[in-house]
């Protein structure tokens, strides 16, 4: 797995910034003498609520943590510390609605997405994105960061630290180490021990006791820690000893879990400058089709209805030419292949050709759920098989008509009538909707991309 984490380092008070130096904000609430108006607070700044109120520090500015104010600090212990801080009142729905922007936009990238818009979760600011099979369609790990920057660069005020690793551990501490804005700290493919040996062995757990104990040890960094045995680090420091070991030896601790299930995937790209023949539509749709069926591999799922919509180049079109064309196709079985995709969808074009140049592309795959089915040798995920018989069947009913080709099941092979011994059935895959013309509307995406003819 690949994972690709955004770090915002004190992403809160950046937020919170932002609003206080707006003009015209009806939400100040700081006193003119320790903020004049429209500007940042002067000294100190403590970010959670007033001091005289029940709540705790969510995050402050360097001049507040040298006074020992820290995140999680009850608000009153706070202003013991830092008596002539600034203390600002949190606005978790404008918070939330600036992280829910960032992740509607991350989702044009890739449907595997992990986080929280919730300000007073530790973990507001970091975002995991499931990098595996995106190249076809973002090109390399650094292009795709590259493309994510410039889209959340509107929505998110500060430049956000990229990491990529195989582990959700290294990533994060890729993500803390990198250059703001700048291109992600790559850990190769399988490189996660050797990465992280050189770093800090406090990185590894967030226990202050275990911390000391480990610099007490004269475990300082990643990698003394991943050459001792397991066995003896267990002993050691019990439960939290094995997550920690298993960090420092580049192992996977903690599960990905995508804020949504990936129920329904869609991605588009839009073809610049518009084509026409299939030919050049065909490599688009091959490679919407090869990205989604990577997630699905890679989730261990396969999706049972392909939905494409075509959005025609009406500049040079006869008058009267529909904007664009909406298809619906089942498939024989649920599947994560994507030449299987891509054939029964190109059989579907063939029998209804774009009326004009094709100027965009959009791609869903619904009835998603897990991979199941036939029984396949051992480590061969059953939805990346190729199609067998009923994809054929499927074809040739798109292409000479469902009502032309059947499929004989067997009902009672020694019934005495030869007509009650079988019976005709419809091809699997054959009831297909779609061809018809759609608005403008209809042709709206989830995921945008670049792609030419």
């Amino acid at each position: 797995m690949r994972l690709l984490h955004l770090l915002w380092p004190h992403l809160p008070l950046r937020l919170a910034q932002e609003r206080l130096t707006a003009p015209n904000n009806p939400n100040n609430r700081i006193s003119p003498e320790v903020q004049p108006s429209g500007s940042w607070p002067i000294g100190p700044v403590v970010l959670g609520g007033q001091p005289w109120t029940d709540g705790t520090v969510v995050d402050t500015d360097p001049l507040a943590r040298a006074l020992g104010v820290r995140r999680g600090m009850p608000l009153g212990s706070a202003h013991r510390l830092a008596p002539e801080a600034a203390f600002l009142d949190l606005e978790p729905e404008a918070d939330r609605e600036t992280l829910e922007a960032a992740f509607e936009r991350l989702a044009a990238f890739s449907p595997g997405i992990a986080g929280t818009s919730d300000v007073a979760d530790a973990a507001f600011g970091r975002i995991a994105i499931h990098a595996d099979g995106l190249m076809r369609l973002w090109g390399v790990e650094e292009a795709l960061v590259a493309r994510i920057h410039e889209a959340l660069a509107p929505i998110v005020p500060a430049p956000a630290r990229a990491g990529v690793a195989g582990t959700s551990f290294a990533a994060s501490v890729a993500a803390a180490h990198a250059e703001p804005g700048g291109p992600p700290l790559l850990v190769p493919p399988g490189d996660d021990l050797r990465f992280l040996a050189p770093y800090p062995a406090r990185l590894l757990t967030r226990d202050a006791d275990i911390r000391g104990r480990l610099a007490r040890f004269g475990l300082r960094t990643i990698g003394s820690v991943a050459e001792l045995p397991h066995s003896a680090v267990v002993a050691r420091f019990g439960d939290e000893g094995a997550r920690l070991h298993a960090r420092a030896r580049g192992e996977e601790t903690e599960r990905f879990t995508p804020r949504r299930a990936p129920e329904r995937m869609v991605l588009a790209l839009p073809i610049e400058p518009p084509v026409e023949g299939l030919d050049a539509v065909r490599f688009v749709l091959r490679r919407l089709a090869a990205t989604l069926a990577d997630q699905l591999v890679a989730r261990g799922r396969a999706a049972g209805l392909a939905r494409l919509a075509v959005t025609h180049d009406l500049a040079f079109a006869r008058r009267g030419t529909v904007p664009g064309l909406r298809f619906e196709q089942r498939f024989p079985e649920p599947t994560a292949d994507p030449d299987a995709i891509e054939r029964l969808l190109l059989a579907r074009l063939e029998q209804t050709p774009p009326p004009a140049a094709v100027a965009r592309l959009e791609l869903e795959l619904a009835l998603v759920a897990p991979a199941q089915g036939q029984q396949l040798p051992m480590f061969t995920p059953q939805a990346a098989h190729d199609a067998r018989l009923a994809w054929q069947l499927a074809r040739l009913a798109i292409a000479f008509g469902a009502d032309r080709v059947r499929r004989v099941e067997l009902a009672d092979p020694e019934a005495v009538i030869p007509e009650r011994r079988f019976h005709w059935r419809p091809v699997a895959g054959a009831e297909v909707t779609g061809g018809n013309g759609m608005g403008a509307r209809g042709a709206g995406a989830h995921g945008e991309g670049e792609a030419s003819g």
